[in-house]
């Protein structure tokens, strides 16, 4: 049983960290690339030279007998949702962090670029199941819970419920909403673009604007050659006796792999989302910064 103290002292570390993580320079990509849902209308203002003519207010130009334009100003605040992707699979890790920790160290950055953006978060935890669900907020203190949730929480499954948690999310989400959608989705092979899952990927990406985390680790791809070993499934308990110094079985092995990645990522993309790879030994803010540079070449 995990102590209070323990709880405390690793919610603390990933703060510690991540506060140091979300400098001026992300925290800048952030407000520049995940914008707000709209613009609301602010003045009416007398034109000036270089003004759009489309915005002119005829109605007021036509009383005034000089023109005038309408000012309107962009709705920053956003709703920004976390959903996270607890299933055993999750737990696994080869290098010094599972993908678990690395979901909760990329969650974490989100949430603290949308504080220091005066944006809401909220979270949504799943297996097969939906398991947690706290709604968006601002305040350091909510974050922190956040943050201790993605940690902490002990899930009831072990399975993956993709479209069950693509359901609730367009259930729960009145207005459109940030929903970035962390999972190690190249651990199984994609559905087909007519499946339940793939219409609700669609389906989500049409009502918010959904980024797509696909957390993954090296080992999920690529064996090392250490002879006969037993691999497991964490989520189905299936197991498999495999020969790793067979050369045609490695080849065949990393390449499923490659094609499953390639996969998701061709359908994602044909969703309308986005797509960003997390690799667990990778570092999370270069490849968070790498993907907002990407996306913000592609406007």
């Amino acid at each position: 049983m995990i102590s209070q103290r323990d709880i405390f002292k690793k919610v603390r570390q990933v703060e510690i960290r991540t506060r140091r993580a979300v400098t001026d320079s992300l925290v800048g990509s952030y407000h520049s690339v995940f914008r707000g849902q709209g613009i609301d209308f602010e003045e009416t203002r007398e034109y000036m030279p270089g003004d759009d003519v489309r915005a002119i207010n005829w109605n007021i130009t036509a009383r005034m007998d000089r023109p005038f334009v309408k000012v309107f100003r962009e709705e920053r605040e956003l709703t920004v949702l976390l959903a996270v992707d607890l299933s055993a699979s999750q737990s696994f890790g080869s290098v010094e962090k599972s993908k678990r920790e690395v979901a909760a160290e990329l969650a974490a950055i989100l949430a603290f670029s949308a504080l220091r953006n005066n944006d809401k978060a909220g979270l949504l935890l799943f297996t097969d199941e939906v398991e947690s669900y706290i709604p968006p907020r601002k305040g350091s203190q909510h974050l922190l819970r956040v943050v201790r949730e993605i940690l902490f929480h002990e899930p009831k499954g072990k399975g993956t419920g993709r479209t069950k948690a693509f359901d609730f999310i367009n259930h729960v989400l009145p207005r459109r909403a940030m929903v970035f959608f962390i999972s190690d989705l190249s651990c199984e092979t994609p559905p087909v673009p007519d499946s339940p899952q793939a219409r609700l990927l669609s389906v989500t990406a049409a009502r918010h604007d959904l980024v797509v985390a696909d957390l993954f680790d090296r080992r999920d791809a690529e064996l090392p050659d250490i002879g006969v070993v037993m691999l497991e499934d964490p989520e189905s308990g299936r197991r498999v006796e495999v020969d790793t110094s067979d050369k045609r079985f490695l080849k065949r092995y990393a390449e499923a792999g490659a094609s499953e990645r390639r996969g998701w990522e061709k359908l994602v993309r044909q969703s309308g989302a986005g797509y960003m790879a997390v690799p667990s030994d990778a570092d999370v803010v270069r490849a968070l910064s790498a993907y907002m540079q990407r996306r913000a070449l592609a406007r």
